[in-house]
């Protein structure tokens, strides 16, 4: 799951500097009302560079640009391109190229438009963003896992013993730490693994906080801090009794913490447990609780482009657990 807001008891600040400039959506780009497509196109392009898009990426939103482009002609200019000329283009591409066009690749060019528009609204290219309206098309694929309200209490349970001591087993804060976190910050695997203990924003103890940060400049807009259950720093400190480091957080590998997941699942009882499974959880409940879907996009790092398909699913995912709910208490 492929970045915005703020609220001081919901994750908040999640960026630290909340303006254009920091999500690295102003350029220096010059771009008047009357340039032509492909001058716009090629604008865009520079910005794609600039902001780190993946190769497949720019090769993807390339193509379907210049199908744009031969569809309306090369000298149209922006002003010149509304909603229902997109919507026209998206018809032709449908029924009348005579060229198969799958559902997955009309979503994906439906979203090559949004964000192509959307970034040349938002530089003041344009008045408004004439791809808003255009409906993206349903395209079946498999919802991710996530965990009910009752498996997530049966995991804490299970962690809560571990912490305590088993028997013979000695205390074990490392799997409550590590479920802890990634249910409250949704943070990716890789993030997970890249948190030093510099990275632990601790000095005010009613309000904890994690900072997610890159080597990669071009990745540095995704930086963000990601706020902490006020209970989890006492967790910490019975963790790094029992497992000392100065550096990384987690100084294991990522199978390494892989298995202790799946080591408290099956003492919960739960099926199966992953980072993504969690990190999916806690997106969903952010959904549901009404954070600000900028807010949550932000906190998850995601660009807009990938939030497009995600927030989708969120969706689905929250009426479907919805669902459930009431049948449970019905």
């Amino acid at each position: 799951m492929g970045d915005d807001k703020q609220s001081n008891t919901v994750q908040m600040p999640l960026f630290p500097l909340e303006n254009r400039e920091a999500d690295g959506l102003v350029s220096d780009v010059k771009l008047p009302a009357n340039a032509s497509l492909d001058h716009a196109i090629g604008a865009f392009e520079k910005h794609m560079q600039a902001r780190g898009f993946t190769t497949n990426t720019q090769q993807a939103f390339r193509l379907d640009l210049q199908l744009l482009s031969d569809y309306l002609g090369p000298i149209t200019t922006i002003n010149e391109i509304g909603t229902a000329t997109l919507n026209a283009f998206l018809k032709w591409m449908e029924t009348g190229r005579g060229v198969p066009c799958s559902p997955k690749t009309l979503e994906r060019r439906i979203t090559t438009l949004k964000v192509f528009f959307g970034w040349m609204a938002q530089e003041g290219f344009l008045p408004r963003d004439v791809a808003a309206p255009l409906i993206h098309r349903a395209v079946s694929a498999p919802l991710p896992d996530t965990l009910s309200p009752e498996k997530i209490e049966a995991l804490m349970q299970a962690t809560e013993q571990l912490r305590q001591g088993t028997g013979k087993s000695a205390p074990d804060a490392r799997p409550q730490l590590l479920l802890m976190l990634i249910l409250n910050t949704g943070i990716k695997k890789s993030e997970c693994m890249a948190i030093h203990m510099n990275h632990l924003d601790l000095a005010n103890p009613d309000q904890p906080a994690v900072w997610i940060r890159y080597k990669n400049v071009r990745r540095r807009h995704k930086e963000r801090r990601l706020s902490l259950p006020v209970t989890w720093p006492t967790i910490l400190d019975e963790y790094l009794g029992q497992y000392p480091t100065q550096q990384l957080l987690f100084p294991w590998t990522a199978r390494n913490l892989e298995y202790v997941l799946t080591g408290v699942a099956e003492m919960a009882g739960v099926s199966r447990v992953t980072f993504e499974i969690l990190r999916w959880t806690c997106a969903v409940q952010d959904y549901i609780d009404g954070m600000d879907h900028n807010a949550l996009r932000r906190k998850l790092g995601l660009s807009k482009i990938s939030w497009y398909e995600v927030e989708n699913r969120l969706e689905l995912l929250s009426r479907l657990q919805a669902g459930l709910s009431r049948a449970r208490h019905a």
